[in-house]
């Protein structure tokens, strides 16, 4: 009887440890494509005939579309389970990449960015309900950062890509390079099971009408989610997508250089997430990400105007630190404030909506910069998101460590 007690155990921690793994390398490869853009506008501005804004506003056209995906894979979640529609959603921003690689025009390559966005927006909450359903609660922090700085993996992926790939072979090969990876995350899911969270709530078989009842019941929770999300992504992408650009443009640095720098950010940003991650798990959610955010506004000096290779580098692995280390706390926060029932649903859509507002920013920051540079510009936008983003953190409620299983629906 032991010897199958120990069997069931391994299987169970295999599982959980697939689960997990799944959710990481399907957000990972997801933002390693949406990364993939950012360090090549020039190049697809050129190509197009088209300026620097415009090619930014693909950008925004992706994540204004996150939110539909987000809708409609949430809800396949929560009525059929977390595997199958992640696996589906994996194949179709895939495709919508590959796509992208061979667009023969700027409306193409538009169009496209705007069906992959509705990819981008499915991958991270189902990816997200699936993985920290599946982690013991007591570490529920630390694979949070680990999970979520699949983002900040994503982007590391993408330097490497820009410096190795792009020199020899441009920029479209880039979109092919992954998905391939991203679909061997296919096969790991296929060894997967579905959360005991989820299957306790699929038994109880509420109509769609009851689920949206549920939604409704639960709108000023969701409310509070969507303004958290929105200043989070607002951090997120305004210290991150046009800081290539940035180094280029305004510190006249080479491919090799920007590259590199941006490589340092994202280790910054992985060892960020993780340890403030860790860091919540002791002393809470909030207070862990209001305490990142607030350090990010006093290294905007550092980050932005710094003299010399070694300090830009120093400014820049810091401030990845600090903002994502606040990020690396959010799919347990808003997993945990989640109703049972909707967490399929309600982390991923409260999330999307979140970038659709904040989906702005690296086209107002782009336009800020020819009044003021790119140095000043995002700083004054740094500084503005980060502070208030504390604000709202801090208004905010918390679940710290809540049973999934026992919380009511």
């Amino acid at each position: 009887m032991s010897g199958v007690g120990s069997a069931l155990v391994i299987k169970a921690r295999s599982n959980a440890r697939n689960a997990f793994l799944s959710g990481f390398l399907a957000w990972t490869f997801d933002a390693f494509d949406f990364f993939i853009l950012t360090y090549v506008l020039k190049d697809v501005a050129k190509e197009f005939h088209e300026p620097i804004p415009n090619i930014a506003f693909a950008l925004t056209a992706s994540l204004m579309m996150r939110p539909i995906g987000a809708f409609v894979f949430g809800l396949m979640a929560d009525r059929f389970g977390r595997r199958i529609p992640l696996m589906c959603d994996i194949v179709f921003y895939s495709v919508m990449e590959i796509l992208s690689g061979l667009a023969p025009s700027y409306h193409t390559f538009l169009l496209l960015r705007f069906l992959y966005g509705v990819g981008m927006g499915g991958a991270w909450g189902v990816g997200a309900s699936l993985a920290m359903e599946s982690v013991p609660a007591e570490k529920r922090g630390f694979f949070s950062g680990i999970l979520q700085e699949g983002y900040a993996t994503g982007n590391l992926l993408a330097a490497i890509c820009f410096w190795t790939v792009y020199p020899h072979w441009g920029w479209r090969p880039m979109f092919f390079i992954g998905s391939a990876p991203a679909l061997l995350t296919l096969l790991l899911l296929t060894r997967v099971k579905e959360s005991e969270a989820w299957k306790s709530e699929s038994a109880k078989r509420r109509s769609w009408t009851e689920y949206f009842r549920l939604v409704g019941m639960n709108w000023r929770r969701f409310l509070f989610l969507v303004a958290l999300m929105a200043m989070m992504n607002f951090t997120s992408h305004g210290t991150q997508d046009l800081y290539p650009t940035l180094l280029q443009e305004a510190r006249h640095f080479s491919t090799n250089t920007t590259a590199l720098l941006s490589v340092i950010s994202m280790v910054g940003a992985i060892i960020g997430g993780t340890l403030v991650g860790l860091y919540s798990d002791r002393h809470g959610r909030r207070k862990a990400m209001m305490l990142a955010m607030l350090a990010a506004v006093l290294l905007i000096p550092l980050w932005l105007f710094a003299p010399g290779v070694a300090l830009v580098a120093t400014g820049a692995f810091l401030m990845q630190f600090m903002v994502q280390g606040a990020w690396g706390v959010v799919p347990v926060h808003i997993n945990e404030l989640s109703p049972n029932a909707l967490r399929g649903f309600f982390p991923g859509f409260a999330y999307q909506v979140g970038v659709l507002i904040a989906s702005t920013a690296p086209y107002v920051e782009a336009r800020m910069a020819h009044s003021y540079g790119y140095a000043q510009a995002m700083a004054m936008f740094a500084a503005t998101v980060l502070v208030v983003g504390a604000i709202v953190t801090s208004a905010g409620p918390e679940a710290h460590r809540v049973a999934f299983a026992e919380k009511g629906g």
